[in-house]
Parts: C-alpha cells; structure tokens; sequence
C-alpha cells in the first residue's frame, strides 16, 4: 500500500529494495543490531522465535531492549541524527503517525518473503497487515478476563457484564486511557461492533460512551503495565480485568491461574515490525524484518504465546503451546470460536482523534 504520507519514506525505496533483495545472503559480517519490544512474556516469545534464531543463522547478534510503546524515543533519535535502534515492534497506529513523520524507512511488501508456497506476501498477509513503514507480524487483542474460582455458579460471560454491577458486583480493571474503554463502553451499551466508531465519530456518540462509563468509574482500578491485570486478578484487587490477551493466557497454562476470558467485544489490534530512519544499520535491519515475517516465524511465536499470525500461511503451523502441549487454537484472538462479537481497532479513526480525546479524557478522570 502507497499513500501520500509514506512520500518522504519513498524516496528512500530503491536503496531499501536493492537492500532486501540481499536479505537471504548466506554469510553476514559480525554485527549486532538492536531491535525493541514491549519487555514481558511477548518479549521472550520474540526473542526466542525471532531473535535468537535470526542470529544463528546470519551472525548477526541481536541486544533486545524493552519499552512502553510511543514515539518518543523514536522521535528524539532521528531528530537528532543518533539512531541506535534498529528494528521496533510498534503497534499500526504508531507506525502510521511515525511513517507520516519521515520517522521510518520505508518498507516494499514486494520485497518482503512469500509463503511457503510461494504466495506473494501481499497476498499471503492479512488485510490492513501491512503498511508503508511496517511489516505486520501478530494479531492480539484486548479482552477482559475474571478470576473464576472467585464465582459461585455462572461467571461473566458477555461486555455488557462487565459493567453490570448489580449482577457482578466487584471493583473491575482498567487501563487509564480513553482507547478501548470507548469501545467497550458502547458495545455494552447495546451498540453493533460494526457501528461502534460511526457512533464515536458523533458528539453524541462520544457523549453516550463517556456516560457508560459513568456508571463504573467509582469501582474501577485503573492500570497502565500489561503485567498488571493477571496481578491484580491474582490478589483480589479486582473481580475483573481488561487486559491483554496474551498475559492471561500466561497466567492460565504457566501459573496455573484459575482465570477465563470472555472473548465476546474483544478488541483487535495489530503490531508490525518497522526500522528507524536513519539506522546506519539499515541491510541487517531489513534482513531482520524479512526473517520475522516468515510465516515459519510468526508460528514459532504462535507457539509461545497466544497472539495470532500476520500471514494466513501460519495459522496451520501453530499447533500446540511449546511449553505445556496446552493446543493453542481456541487461546488464539482470531480462532473462528473467538471472532463472535469481536471488533478491529479503527487505528486510522484513533491517529486523527487519540489527541483530543486523551484531553477529554483525563478531564473525566479528574472529575
């Protein structure tokens, strides 16, 4: 995919292109190159079905750093012309904004390796998987998840309960910023998914998810770290949680966690690998991206944690948890038992109105 903002990272294509197509070069000088995650299980999974692998193979040593997400650091790197991270795992609406910002190098898809049998990777990635600056690599997804020894009889079992006080009393999670909740808030106000950022995109609309949130605000414990929701579940902060799916699925198969997702108005969410602009380590950086974006890679991750595959061709290769043997299917976001009610995050919507409504936010939380 082309577009007018990806018009300063173009320029830079044909030095990319020429650069990938050495990606499969069989010898590679002693280098070391950093690439960035989100620290935490995912992190682990990376390193072990990306990183570790690409270095033995190449030569090429990879130092794994750990962040919160954003732009920040990104930003100050390139602006002032000392570059010494390589390749980021970044959430699409970031890659977006910092593909915009002349942030990132620019990305062929052409250039990127096909399936296993030979389908063109554009054909082979998922819809809305790949972008100008970025290569996608997981599918994961937003869900809330409950402590269910902690329920006499049936637990939560739709959105809506989880705003539904009277029936599930109890102090809920939830992470402290306006994206998701706006979301969550709507569809358990009865609102179709497919008419979810429609609504957002109306004063009224806005105004009727803020009031939905009303009517928890009192009882909620806000978090901002992924590994806060399976803590808080785990000490009885909290009867219930949003969360990432991928740190639940940890505390079900590795800490043996009596805890259940409720999948119905799961949010999904994409992350794609992308290269800093200006990385004086560009070659190895691409070779990098191309080796993680195998779909033999994406299955290797699949195998570690419960996030879904980029490319179609990977989902049969995910079979069982490596770990524990634990069949990985049903723990995937997008396994067909799990798409019921679930809803993508319009990150397009999220670039042009995350802004303003982190004020308004924050103006709500204060109140």
């Amino acid at each position: 995919m082309r577009t007018d903002r990806a018009a300063a990272a173009a320029a830079r294509a044909s030095t990319c292109t020429a650069l990938l197509a050495a990606c499969f070069a069989t010898q590679a000088a002693a280098q070391s190159i950093t690439a960035v995650s989100y620290g935490g299980s995912y992190q682990k999974a990376s390193t072990e079905a990306w990183f570790e692998p690409f270095a033995a193979a190449t030569g090429i040593r990879v130092d794994v750093e750990d962040f919160t997400g954003g732009l920040a650091q990104i930003r100050a790197q390139v602006e002032v012309g000392n570059v010494y991270w390589d390749v980021v795992d970044l959430n699409v609406s970031d890659v977006t904004l910092a593909c915009d910002e002349g942030l990132l190098e620019y990305i062929d898809a052409e250039m990127l390796p096909p399936g296993p049998d030979g389908t063109p990777a554009a054909e082979d990635f998922a819809p809305g998987t790949l972008s100008d600056c970025g290569a996608g690599v997981v599918v994961w997804s937003t869900i809330y998840a409950f402590d269910a020894s902690r329920f006499q009889g049936a637990g939560p079992e739709t959105i809506a309960d989880f705003f539904d006080l009277e029936k599930f009393p109890g102090r809920r999670g939830m992470r402290r910023v306006p994206m998701f909740n706006l979301e969550f808030a709507l569809m358990a106000d009865n609102v179709p998914a497919e008419e979810v950022y429609g609504l957002l995109d109306t004063p009224e609309g806005l105004d009727r998810a803020f009031r939905k949130l009303d009517t928890i605000k009192d009882h909620v414990v806000w978090w901002e770290a992924g590994a806060q929701p399976p803590q808080m579940l785990a000490d009885g902060e909290v009867v219930m949680s949003t969360a990432y799916n991928g740190r639940i699925f940890n505390a079900q198969v590795l800490e043996d966690q009596p805890f259940a997702i409720v999948w119905d108005g799961q949010l999904l969410d994409i992350n794609q690998l992308a290269i800093v602009a200006g990385t004086p380590r560009v070659e190895e950086a691409m070779r990098l991206v191309s080796f993680a974006s195998t779909a033999e890679a994406l299955a290797a991750l699949g195998r570690r944690i419960s996030y879904g595959p980029a490319r179609a061709s990977a989902a049969p290769l995910i079979t069982t948890h490596l770990e524990t043997g634990v069949e990985m299917g049903p723990h995937l976001p997008t396994h067909p038992s799990n798409m019921t009610g679930a809803l993508w995050r319009d990150w397009a919507w999220w670039v042009d109105n995350q802004d303003v409504l982190n004020e308004r936010f924050s103006a709500w939380l204060a109140r």
